[in-house]
Protein backbone atom coordinates (compact mmCIF):
# COMPACT_ATOMS: atom_id res chain seq x y z
CA UNK A 1 0.00 0.00 0.00
CA UNK A 2 1.53 3.08 -1.01
CA UNK A 3 1.89 6.83 0.93
CA UNK A 4 3.21 9.69 0.34
CA UNK A 5 6.14 8.46 2.68
CA UNK A 6 6.92 4.92 0.47
CA UNK A 7 5.03 1.81 -0.06
CA UNK A 8 4.06 -0.37 3.49
CA UNK A 9 2.99 -3.73 3.43
CA UNK A 10 -0.94 -5.13 5.06
CA UNK A 11 -1.32 -8.43 6.53
CA UNK A 12 -4.69 -9.34 6.71
CA UNK A 13 -6.55 -11.91 8.76
CA UNK A 14 -10.20 -13.46 7.97
CA UNK A 15 -12.03 -15.80 9.79
CA UNK A 16 -14.06 -18.08 7.46
CA UNK A 17 -16.77 -18.49 10.01
CA UNK A 18 -17.44 -15.49 11.48
CA UNK A 19 -15.78 -13.40 8.99
CA UNK A 20 -14.48 -10.90 11.35
CA UNK A 21 -11.31 -8.82 10.18
CA UNK A 22 -7.81 -8.47 11.60
CA UNK A 23 -5.54 -6.29 9.46
CA UNK A 24 -2.61 -4.62 10.69
CA UNK A 25 -0.13 -2.27 8.16
CA UNK A 26 4.02 -2.76 8.49
CA UNK A 27 6.37 -0.73 7.54
CA UNK A 28 8.35 -4.80 6.03
CA UNK A 29 7.23 -7.65 5.19
CA UNK A 30 9.59 -10.17 6.83
CA UNK A 31 9.40 -12.89 8.84
CA UNK A 32 9.54 -11.80 12.09
CA UNK A 33 6.64 -9.04 11.00
CA UNK A 34 4.70 -12.27 9.67
CA UNK A 35 5.44 -13.88 13.61
CA UNK A 36 4.35 -11.03 15.28
CA UNK A 37 0.84 -10.11 13.18
CA UNK A 38 0.09 -14.27 14.10
CA UNK A 39 0.64 -13.42 17.94
CA UNK A 40 -1.47 -10.20 17.49
CA UNK A 41 -4.23 -12.21 15.45
CA UNK A 42 -4.17 -14.85 18.85
CA UNK A 43 -4.37 -11.74 21.40
CA UNK A 44 -6.99 -10.03 19.08
CA UNK A 45 -9.83 -13.24 18.62
CA UNK A 46 -11.72 -14.44 21.62
CA UNK A 47 -11.60 -17.75 20.85
CA UNK A 48 -8.74 -20.44 19.75
CA UNK A 49 -7.45 -20.39 16.21
CA UNK A 50 -6.62 -24.36 15.41
CA UNK A 51 -5.75 -23.31 11.47
CA UNK A 52 -3.85 -20.78 9.38
CA UNK A 53 -4.16 -20.74 5.54
CA UNK A 54 -1.46 -18.43 4.38
CA UNK A 55 0.43 -18.27 0.60
CA UNK A 56 3.92 -19.79 0.22
CA UNK A 57 6.16 -16.58 0.92
CA UNK A 58 9.37 -16.53 2.66
CA UNK A 59 7.79 -14.56 5.33
CA UNK A 60 5.21 -17.97 6.10
CA UNK A 61 6.91 -20.82 4.78
CA UNK A 62 10.94 -22.25 5.10
CA UNK A 63 12.73 -22.85 2.29
CA UNK A 64 14.79 -25.34 2.97
CA UNK A 65 17.62 -23.95 4.80
CA UNK A 66 19.79 -26.72 6.82
CA UNK A 67 22.64 -26.60 9.65
CA UNK A 68 24.41 -29.58 10.92
CA UNK A 69 21.59 -29.94 13.11
CA UNK A 70 19.15 -30.64 10.92
CA UNK A 71 16.09 -28.23 9.12
CA UNK A 72 16.70 -24.47 11.29
CA UNK A 73 12.81 -23.67 12.56
CA UNK A 74 10.77 -20.58 10.92
CA UNK A 75 9.47 -18.43 13.23
CA UNK A 76 6.34 -18.57 11.86
CA UNK A 77 6.25 -22.38 12.20
CA UNK A 78 7.11 -21.80 15.29
CA UNK A 79 4.36 -19.50 16.34
CA UNK A 80 2.09 -21.90 15.33
CA UNK A 81 3.27 -24.31 17.13
CA UNK A 82 3.57 -22.41 20.35
CA UNK A 83 -0.06 -22.13 19.86
CA UNK A 84 -0.91 -25.44 18.44
CA UNK A 85 -2.38 -23.83 14.98
CA UNK A 86 -1.93 -25.96 12.15
CA UNK A 87 -0.09 -24.10 9.29
CA UNK A 88 -1.48 -24.39 5.78
CA UNK A 89 -0.24 -23.14 2.40
CA UNK A 90 -2.17 -22.75 -0.40
CA UNK A 91 -0.88 -24.16 -3.90
CA UNK A 92 1.50 -22.26 -5.72
CA UNK A 93 0.56 -19.71 -8.56
CA UNK A 94 -3.46 -20.11 -7.11
CA UNK A 95 -4.09 -16.83 -5.20
CA UNK A 96 -8.06 -18.36 -5.50
CA UNK A 97 -7.34 -20.91 -3.06
CA UNK A 98 -7.01 -18.36 -0.52
CA UNK A 99 -9.59 -16.29 -1.78
CA UNK A 100 -11.43 -14.66 1.18
CA UNK A 101 -8.40 -12.74 2.51
CA UNK A 102 -7.44 -12.06 -1.28
CA UNK A 103 -10.81 -10.33 -1.71
CA UNK A 104 -10.64 -8.34 1.74
CA UNK A 105 -7.03 -6.91 1.03
CA UNK A 106 -8.75 -5.87 -2.74
CA UNK A 107 -11.78 -4.15 -0.49
CA UNK A 108 -9.80 -2.31 2.20
CA UNK A 109 -7.36 -1.23 -0.56
CA UNK A 110 -10.33 0.18 -2.50
CA UNK A 111 -11.68 1.98 1.05
CA UNK A 112 -8.30 3.22 1.58
CA UNK A 113 -5.31 3.73 -0.89
CA UNK A 114 -7.38 3.82 -4.14
CA UNK A 115 -10.25 6.73 -2.60
CA UNK A 116 -7.65 8.80 -0.37
CA UNK A 117 -4.14 10.33 0.05
CA UNK A 118 -1.93 9.52 3.00
CA UNK A 119 0.38 11.97 4.06
CA UNK A 120 2.31 9.67 6.57
CA UNK A 121 1.82 6.06 7.60
CA UNK A 122 -0.39 6.79 10.88
CA UNK A 123 -2.58 8.24 8.75
CA UNK A 124 -3.15 5.13 6.77
CA UNK A 125 -2.92 2.88 9.62
CA UNK A 126 -5.52 4.97 11.25
CA UNK A 127 -7.70 4.70 8.49
CA UNK A 128 -7.02 1.16 7.73
CA UNK A 129 -8.09 0.63 11.95
CA UNK A 130 -11.65 2.43 11.77
CA UNK A 131 -12.03 0.98 8.40
CA UNK A 132 -11.82 -2.75 10.06
CA UNK A 133 -13.86 -1.31 13.04
CA UNK A 134 -16.39 -0.45 11.09
CA UNK A 135 -16.85 -3.71 9.21
CA UNK A 136 -16.36 -5.70 12.01
CA UNK A 137 -19.09 -3.80 14.54
CA UNK A 138 -21.49 -2.73 11.89
CA UNK A 139 -21.21 -3.91 8.72
CA UNK A 140 -24.34 -6.68 7.85
CA UNK A 141 -23.23 -8.92 5.80
CA UNK A 142 -25.82 -11.61 3.27
CA UNK A 143 -23.48 -14.41 4.31
CA UNK A 144 -23.91 -14.47 7.71
CA UNK A 145 -27.83 -13.62 7.30
CA UNK A 146 -27.38 -9.80 7.57
CA UNK A 147 -25.63 -9.66 11.34
CA UNK A 148 -22.37 -8.18 11.94
CA UNK A 149 -18.94 -10.38 12.11
CA UNK A 150 -19.11 -9.42 15.81
CA UNK A 151 -22.61 -10.55 16.21
CA UNK A 152 -22.21 -13.65 14.41
CA UNK A 153 -18.67 -14.37 16.99
CA UNK A 154 -21.63 -13.04 19.81
CA UNK A 155 -23.85 -15.69 18.66
CA UNK A 156 -21.61 -18.20 18.48
CA UNK A 157 -20.31 -17.75 21.85
CA UNK A 158 -23.62 -18.87 23.12
CA UNK A 159 -23.53 -21.89 21.19
CA UNK A 160 -19.98 -23.44 21.91
CA UNK A 161 -18.32 -21.17 24.67
CA UNK A 162 -16.09 -24.16 24.99
CA UNK A 163 -14.25 -22.92 22.27
CA UNK A 164 -13.82 -19.14 23.82
CA UNK A 165 -11.00 -18.64 25.41
CA UNK A 166 -12.57 -15.43 26.81
CA UNK A 167 -15.91 -13.95 26.32
CA UNK A 168 -16.44 -11.96 23.10
CA UNK A 169 -18.74 -8.94 24.80
CA UNK A 170 -15.25 -8.18 26.78
CA UNK A 171 -15.12 -6.84 22.97
CA UNK A 172 -17.39 -4.59 22.63
CA UNK A 173 -16.64 -1.38 21.21
CA UNK A 174 -17.49 1.85 24.57
CA UNK A 175 -16.07 5.33 25.11
CA UNK A 176 -12.54 3.64 25.36
CA UNK A 177 -11.86 2.59 22.19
Amino acid sequence: MRYEGGKAFLFVAVDSTSKIVVARIYRKATKLVAAGFLKALVKTVPYKIHTVLTDNGVQFVQHDRRTERGFVDHIFGAVCAANDIEHRQTKPYHPWTNGQAERMVRTIKDATVKSFHYASLTDLRRHVRDWQIAYNYAKRLKALRFKTPYEAIRQLSEKKPEIFIRTPSHDMLGPNT
